[in-house]
């Protein structure tokens, strides 16, 4: 039940992309990632500050969103991404106001003197208008503004930018190479709304017109569509979290009123999902500022800190509420581990749906992990490569792979080193330095790739693992398996287009399993007369099968 509630998931949310492009707007800009162009590459983004009057009745946005970035090489220009859908009225950088042109969804801005490597830069943008708008359905999502009502008819609203870039409502450099490393929001809304977003509260300013204006402030470098606001008549469920570190951290639910007391009975759940993470993988990252959870108009997303959670407070058939468990992996897999370029995106999904079996595992035993990864897949596309070696848009690598099969790759990756090499593996990527588990930053935020991962298990197996990368990762094609047996001779050969597949595999023998090494691909067991042999009798590996034998 639970991988076809996730497969349908991946299935709702890719025809919700592709139609959450709007007639009025530039359609080809809807995108996020690919190759950064040499205007974008010469600077490095320090800080953000966004400010920005929400109108739930217009349906607008508007205010400033201030650039602080460093110069990494010279530049007349300093270019930003954003929608068409949004106007800019004018760009100021150190008392001046700058000439600026639109191309398409990039903000071209003049600089008055060319920077020089080494320089500071900072630019303010005045704009708003009626953003890129999502259709209200909590069983899915797609990205823009969420403008729905609570039943008492109050506004709740929400964004996702995931796929479409945070450019579809502020403007930034829109590439998941570059990350501040710190940001300020400052959202205005009326009142009585709260607004729920990342980082740390850091005051409330009532104003003259009936709004409130929500400081928040994110200590930790972020990426950029992991920014996020969240504004409902929320009410709070709060209490402190001691972390394995021994320090205490704001855990924070913010809930609609006619869910309060929903909530009251899931925040205790949330607690046990932190410490499995925290127990498995290392402390939670962001100490520094809290762990928030927001009741959302649409299914979630990984927010960092404030994980966007539109479930209907229920369990799956292993018996935890796997919406809350996979946003909560993502602090680690996505927020805190960042892929690099978008071709690493399988670091966030696959490394999260996994998790979810690790949790299965712990709660049910051994049958409870084994139940929970899906079914052996003639469901997945292998149309892409899991992890491709080139740059990739948000489109060219989205899709059910980066979910269901990353998973089972790592499944067969524990089949092959073992459960605790792979548990090592996994928290040694989260943190590569165990020594700087506890430092009282908090977070270990950085930009990783496949090829670090692959490193990091093959210091820990011993093993040389090349081959298993490129076959199941970096090309899309399954590995086949063709049996035959002849008389009493059992062959198995791999078919991989010629890559080399060493996998071994186990075949049961009535009551015993012996594993038959691969080492040039093709394997030969002697059965015995009368034994139907069982290929991968506990279903382990990735592959697709011809012959008899299973």
């Amino acid at each position: 039940m639970r991988a076809r509630l996730h497969r349908s998931i991946v299935a709702l949310l890719t025809l919700a992309v592709a139609a959450a492009s709007p007639a009025h707007a530039q359609t080809d800009i809807y995108d996020s990632g690919g190759p950064l162009m040499p205007e974008q590459a010469a600077y490095d983004v320090e800080f953000y500050d966004l400010a920005l009057r929400v109108d739930p009745d217009e349906q607008t946005i508007g205010g400033s969103l201030a650039a602080h970035v460093r110069v990494t090489q010279p530049l007349n220009w300093f270019v930003l991404d954003l929608d068409t859908l949004l106007a800019v009225d004018s760009v100021v950088s150190s008392g001046d106001t700058l000439p600026f042109e639109r191309r398409g969804g990039k903000l071209w801005i003049r600089l008055v003197h060319q920077a020089n490597p080494g320089d500071a830069l900072a630019a303010k943008v005045w704009y708003g208008g009626h953003p890129l708008s999502a259709p209200h359905r909590q069983s899915t999502w797609s990205d823009g503004f969420i403008w729905a009502r609570t039943e008492g008819g109050q506004p709740w609203i929400g964004v996702i930018s995931v796929l479409n870039g945070a450019d579809i409502w502020w403007p930034t450099k829109d590439h998941p190479s570059d990350e501040p490393d710190s940001m300020a929001l400052h959202i205005t809304a009326p009142d009585p709304l709260v607004v729920a977003a990342n980082g740390r509260l850091r005051g409330v300013t009532n104003n003259d017109d009936e709004t409130s204006t929500h400081h928040w402030f994110i200590s930790t470098p972020v990426n950029n569509y992991g920014v996020t606001i969240n504004i409902a008549p929320y009410r709070l469920i709060e209490e402190p979290y001691e972390s394995v570190t021994g320090e205490t951290v704001p855990l924070q639910f913010w809930v609609l009123p006619e869910h309060y007391e929903e909530g009251l009975r899931v925040f205790p759940e949330f607690k046990r999902h932190l410490r499995f993470f925290e127990e498995t993988l290392g402390p939670y990252p962001f100490r520094i500022d809290k762990y928030g959870v927001a009741e959302t108009p649409y299914l979630g997303m990984e927010h960092q800190s404030i994980i966007a959670y539109g479930s209907d407070f229920s369990h799956n058939e292993a018996g935890f509420d796997w919406l809350h468990f996979h946003e909560l992996s993502h602090e680690w897999w996505a927020n805190m581990v960042t892929a690099a370029d978008w071709k690493d995106w399988w670091i966030h999904e696959s490394f999260g749906s996994y998790m979810e079996a690790l949790y299965a595992e712990e709660l049910n035993g051994t049958q409870g992990y084994h139940e929970y990864v899906p079914d052996r897949p003639l469901q997945f596309e292998n149309e892409n490569p899991v992890a491709p070696r080139t740059t990739q848009r948000t489109r060219d690598i989205y899709g059910g792979d980066i979910y269901g099969k990353g998973e089972w790759i790592l499944h067969s990756l524990r089949y092959l080193i073992g459960r605790s090499a792979t548990l090592a593996a996994l928290r040694r990527m989260a943190y590569p330095d165990p020594t700087k588990e506890n430092d009282p930053g908090g977070c270990q935020c950085r930009l990783a790739t496949t090829a670090e991962f692959r490193k990091i298990v093959e210091d820990i197996s011993g093993l040389e693992l090349g081959w298993f990368f490129d076959v199941y990762v970096h090309q899309p094609d399954v590995p086949r398996l063709i049996a035959t047996q002849r008389d009493e001779i059992l062959i198995l050969r791999w078919d991989t287009g010629g890559l080399p597949f060493p996998m071994p595999l186990d075949v049961q023998l009535g009551d015993t399993i012996v594993r038959v090494p691969m080492d040039r691909g093709v394997g030969i067991l002697n059965v015995p007369l009368g034994i139907e042999p069982i290929v991968d009798p506990g279903m382990w590996v990735l592959m697709e099968y011809e012959g008899n034998g299973r």
